[in-house]
């Protein structure tokens, strides 16, 4: 089963124009994922403009999706192929569907988080000029993938050294935080992390996961959302118990709601504050 099959329309336009070579600022690439039981996903990938007449290695951020949309999602409603332009790093944003970048609870053929893990990453770092350690990779995500990338920014600190949060749903694996009284979303969500009680929720949630972190292993964190979003309290609930456990972080509230102009927004300043971390430097006149 490809995974692709079940894409928009609108998406899909747009994964066969990359597919053509026709939206040159980045590249669509297909892998065969063992962790989601040998099936076919994409994820796009954007190079530094010198990637081809360098030998250098490039340090990576993973950038994730939100729910419903899936890897196409940034690269149609954002401009992160312009503002990449300005940094010396590979940016790749993978398929997610809507599985909460987590191992399912139901279906071990849907194990997004090694997936992302032990697939993805190694794939990555074995065909492009990575800088293959924690010190070289970086973290994000909006929304579902906001969640997706706190969780694991905390959950494989030795992996990320930076991680970023939009207008997350931090609270997705407390089953106090439904967000939703539509039945179909709420199995969605008990076939992710299981029933309510699970104890193995706790192995998911950031609210849990934040108080393990050794100090000296802890990532840069950065989380933002608008004040008209409907995660607002969730992220303020979150960066309460950082500051409670006395952990860095920098959080950014502003209006807005839960859509693209603000991510497109964000994802700005994200570049910007993890570029120091890993080591893409923004060229001079950025």
């Amino acid at each position: 089963m490809k995974l692709t099959r079940a894409l928009p329309a609108v998406l899909a336009f747009v994964l066969s124009l990359s597919s053509w070579g026709m939206a040159s600022d980045y590249q669509t690439v297909e892998i065969a994922a063992p962790h989601l039981g040998g099936m076919t996903v994409g994820f796009n990938i954007i190079l530094p403009r010198d990637y081809a007449t360098s030998t250098r290695r490039y340090p990576v951020l993973y950038l994730l999706h939100g729910f419903t949309d899936h890897y196409p999602a940034w690269v149609s409603y954002s401009r992160i192929t312009d503002y990449a332009r300005g940094y010396q790093e590979i940016i790749v944003m993978p398929e997610g569907d809507n599985g909460f970048y987590t191992n399912s609870h139901e279906d071990a053929n849907l194990a997004w988080e090694d997936f992302i893990v032990l697939d993805l990453i190694p794939y990555v770092d074995g065909h492009y000029r990575t800088v293959a350690s924690r010190q070289g990779r970086a973290i994000a995500g909006l929304s579902m993938g906001g969640y997706g990338a706190m969780k694991l920014g905390l959950k494989h600190p030795d992996m990320f050294a930076a991680t970023a949060s939009l207008s997350g749903a931090l609270a997705a694996a407390r089953h106090r935080e439904a967000h939703s009284d539509d039945p179909e979303f709420q199995k969605l969500v008990a076939n992710v992390f299981g029933p309510p009680d699970n104890p193995a929720r706790a192995a998911e949630d950031p609210f849990e996961l934040v108080r393990k972190v050794p100090a000296e292993m802890r990532p840069q964190l950065y989380l933002s959302v608008g004040s008209e979003d409907s995660l607002l309290q969730e992220n303020r609930d979150f960066v309460k118990l950082l500051s409670e456990l006395k952990i860095p972080y920098q959080y950014r509230e502003f209006p807005g709601k839960h859509e693209w102009p603000v991510w497109d927004r964000e994802i700005q300043v994200v570049l910007l504050l993890q570029a120091s971390v890993i080591g893409a430097a923004a060229e001079q006149g950025h």
